[in-house]
């Protein structure tokens, strides 16, 4: 965005306002904003509270995106400072996205907002073509095993590698993240806190996620066995699985310790975890891509786990070059049927976030309702709902006491979670 600003107005007549800056010159472009002697500003979450004279349009890219929320209290949104600052400014609000959030489609239905989205007949011209297979699709060809690959998702990735690069969406980092029992699959903890086991690769031994521990010997508490299996595959462990797969063809990963902005285009097996995806640089695109362990990101146990996939997907998707020039897509490991895996087959992402919407309307979930929650010690939170004077449609949700406080090698998180020794009590409002 900055890129694309300075060439559009030249330079000098934007700032640019990230942590990245260091703070001396951060504070010099901020007061640059305050005096006016720059009309236009680019950055981070925090950007949102830039103070842009009279600014006549606030715009966002990827709502969706966790980034933009702080995790800090008062935990505020910059979506929701935009709307703010665009109805007390009386600017113009875009937010602009491959994918759609239920508060999206929630301001498009209730007609504050309205939709700019291409026909149909451009949107075929422009998606690549979307396929998907299951775990019953079975690895038949050796190399496709060894790549932990359906067979025919194999035979697309090769197929693709002679007309460019190929990215592969991998939804950990790391290298076996995570462990479960190979005779039952019950995830694998530790003997000494209940952790997850996780291997870090090489000869090294099983270890703790939370306590860090080694695990020498390992026995499963549901079924005795003592045989481990992946149940979660990192990236750096897919790359090296292709690796063996595609021996003639160079792997390159991007992750969170090292993120490739662009890659040439020409054939290469790209790795990248959700968000680390790079550009082909001076190409069409990728020739393909293939999104592993589907089942990993719509399994989730979250509320927005279904739109974060697609939201996922259909990012990694839009680096691919269209359907008529070749572009292919692979879903692997999720069930066709789901309703993310159906909105990205159509590229539907508007239709998707609207029935999200009337499912959480019914439910009474946000962004329908507003909720609020209440932690700390039962008499601070019993004295706290005493004497606030809530609204008449308000209704509170529990008292419900925590769970204990969390094993020693993993800190409580701060506001979350009881300090050691502590009772704390939970309460929500909704309204």
């Amino acid at each position: 965005a900055d890129a694309a600003l300075t060439a559009l107005l030249g330079p000098g007549h934007h700032v640019l306002l990230t942590a990245d800056s260091g703070a001396e010159s951060r504070y010099r472009r901020w007061l640059a904003v305050h005096r006016g002697a720059v009309r236009a500003v680019v950055g981070t979450r925090a950007a949102a509270f830039a103070p842009v004279r009279e600014p006549g349009l606030l715009a966002l890219w990827d709502d969706g995106d966790q980034n933009h929320r702080e995790e800090r209290a008062p935990q505020p949104h910059a979506r929701e400072v935009l709307l703010l600052r665009a109805v007390a400014a009386e600017a113009g609000l875009l937010l602009g996205a491959h994918s759609r959030t239920a508060e999206a489609a929630q301001l498009v239905t209730g007609g504050w907002a309205g939709e700019l989205a291409a026909p149909r007949a451009t949107v075929r011209e422009r998606a690549p073509a979307v396929r998907t297979f299951e775990e019953r699709d079975d690895a038949r060809d050796p190399a496709a095993r060894s790549a932990r690959l359906p067979s025919h998702a194999w035979e697309a990735v090769r197929s693709a590698l002679a007309d460019g690069p190929v990215l592969i969406q991998v939804p950990r980092r790391g290298y076996v993240p995570r462990l479960a029992c190979d005779r039952c699959r019950h995830p694998a903890t530790c003997a000494h806190c209940p952790g997850p086991l996780q291997a870090p690769g090489g000869d090294h031994a099983p270890h703790c996620a939370w306590c860090g521990r080694a695990t020498e010997v390992w026995h499963c508490q549901e079924c005795g066995s003592g045989r481990l299996r992946a149940s979660v595959v990192g990236a750096r462990r897919t790359a090296e699985e292709l690796g063996r797969a595609f021996p003639a063809v160079p792997v390159r990963t991007s992750g969170r310790d090292h993120i490739l902005d662009t890659v040439p285009d020409r054939p290469a097996l790209v790795v990248a975890t959700p968000g680390a995806e790079p550009r082909v640089e001076d190409g069409p695109g990728y020739a393909a891509a293939l999104l592993l362990d589907g089942w990993a990101l719509l399994g989730r146990p979250d509320l927005r786990a279904g739109e974060e996939a697609l939201r996922r997907w259909l990012n990694a998707s839009s680096l691919v070059r269209p359907a008529p020039a070749g572009g292919t897509v692979v879903v692997v490991l999720a069930e066709p049927s789901a309703r993310p895996v159906q909105a990205l087959v159509r590229w539907d992402p508007a239709g998707h976030a609207e029935r999200e919407l009337g499912e959480r309307a019914e439910l009474g979930l946000p962004p329908v309702t507003r909720l609020a929650a209440v932690t700390g010690p039962p008499t601070a939170v019993a004295r706290l709902l005493d004497s606030s004077e809530l609204p008449a449609a308000a209704q509170v949700l529990g008292i419900t006491e925590l769970e204990p406080p969390t094993p020693r090698g993993r800190p409580p998180r701060r506001g979350a979670e009881p300090p050691p020794g502590e009772t704390w009590h939970r309460a929500l409002v909704r309204t």
